[in-house]
């Protein structure tokens, strides 16, 4: 099987940027967002799009941190891949817009079990 580039970093660097405005947009800049990613390569992501937002809007801090849903999982064949991975401590979530971020959309089970984690 032949490998094939889908996304170059320039590519990435720049749907990147464009989820940020986005994020943005949809928020109408708030001043209330954090963005949570999920390890393994989510927490990359969400550091890549909180640094984003971070220098898009300077007068409004970002907060980032992580968020394992490994003890929240239905699946434990999943859960048991890895070791569980300390959350970045946060000062809340109430009343806050929160973006949680993932290297992959698949079934929907990660981003359940990081609603439950929350």
């Amino acid at each position: 099987m032949a490998k094939r580039t889908v996304l170059s970093s320039e590519d990435i660097n720049r749907s990147l940027k464009r989820i940020s405005h986005e994020i943005i947009e949809a928020t109408s800049g708030s001043t209330d967002l954090v963005v949570l990613g999920i390890p393994t390569r989510g927490v990359a992501l969400a550091k890549r799009i909180a640094d984003n937002l971070s220098e898009l809007t300077p007068a409004n801090p970002v907060t980032f941190g992580t968020l394992d849903v490994t003890l929240y999982r239905d699946d434990e064949v999943s859960a048991s891949r890895r070791p569980y991975q300390t959350d970045t401590p946060i000062a809340g979530i109430d009343n806050k817009i929160v973006i949680l971020v993932d290297d992959v959309l698949y079934s929907g089970r990660t981003v359940r079990a990081a609603l439950d984690a929350l």
